[in-house]
């Protein structure tokens, strides 16, 4: 079965069962949410009446997900949790009225539970967040983002971000001598600190190791979509998991942004959605994306 470079509109579960073993090399992905919004087609995830039901559920396409990996690939998963009973009453909302209901921490559980291999949990942080009318706890202002293998050894492309250093990193790596009086060494702190940081920057010429929280503004989509995420957010994800040329997934496709990420960074993409209309507007703009990289 040929899937790569190709939309299939329907379940994620019963597509993913079609696909052969072992055929992608990376999953880049963001279910819907629990009991946070109706997308307005029959079949949806998240409308579930209890978290383990919903859980349940999703936990079952991650199977299938697993089996069409390779054992070289990666899976990054971004999630959000919900608050008991913020968006419609359910079964449960009255025991976890205005809990949160802890939904990344149970999938990432759920998952390791499976036979995953957990490796980050990457903190999407949103500067300028939407405001919250909330006046009896703080405004969240992250998501997660699940950085999973199928096996202990996978493809993984090391990422960098610019080095910064500070005075306090100077004197930690001279390790911290102190005068009688509890004051730094300044007789030769600019000398040796100058040296240090030109040894410690030659050996980071590409900067530091990326770090787990990740800065990442909202990106303005003007789309029929409720819940686009940014394509900075899937750019590292692709680079770092996925070699040039390998096969990108997306079981939960939405208005495309992994599959445009994917063909702009020279990969391959497959995308699963239940929403047709979602489906027209990814093709629309995969084909933009192509248009600008000819």
């Amino acid at each position: 079965m040929q899937i790569a470079d190709r939309f299939f509109v329907g379940d994620a579960l019963r597509t993913l069962r079609r696909f052969p073993e072992e055929c992608v090399d990376c999953v880049v992905t963001s279910p819907p949410y629990w009991s946070l919004r109706d997308y307005g087609v029959a079949g949806q995830l998240g409308l579930e009446a209890s978290v383990e039901e919903y859980l349940g559920k999703i936990l079952a396409v991650f199977a299938e997900v697993r089996r069409v990996l390779k054992p070289s690939g990666t899976c990054f998963v971004n999630l959000g949790d919900t608050y008991g009973g913020s968006w419609r009453d359910c079964a449960v909302a009255s025991a976890r009225s205005k809990c949160l209901s802890q939904v990344p921490s149970r999938f990432a559980i759920g998952m390791t539970d499976g036979g995953w291999i957990l490796r980050n949990e990457i903190i999407w942080w949103k500067p300028a967040c939407l405001p919250q009318a909330v006046k009896d706890r703080f405004t969240v202002d992250f998501e997660k983002l699940f950085f999973f293998t199928k096996s202990p050894c996978y493809f993984f492309a090391q990422q960098f971000e610019p080095l910064v250093s500070s005075p306090c990193d100077i004197r930690r790596m001279r390790g911290g001598r102190r005068t009688y009086n509890g004051k730094w060494r300044r007789a030769n702190m600019q000398s040796s600190g100058a040296r240090i940081q030109r040894a410690f920057t030659s050996s980071c010429k590409h900067g530091r190791n990326k770090r787990a929280v990740w800065r990442i503004p909202l990106q303005p989509f003007r789309g029929a979509h409720f819940a686009t995420f940014p394509e900075a957010l899937v750019e590292t994800p692709i680079l770092a998991g996925s070699p040039r040329g390998g096969i990108v997934l997306d079981p939960f496709l939405g208005s495309g942004t992994t599959a445009v990420v994917a063909r702009k960074l020279g990969r391959r993409f497959v995308g699963i959605e239940l929403n047709p209309a979602y489906v027209r507007l990814a093709r629309g703009r995969v084909r933009q994306a192509e248009g600008r990289l000819r």
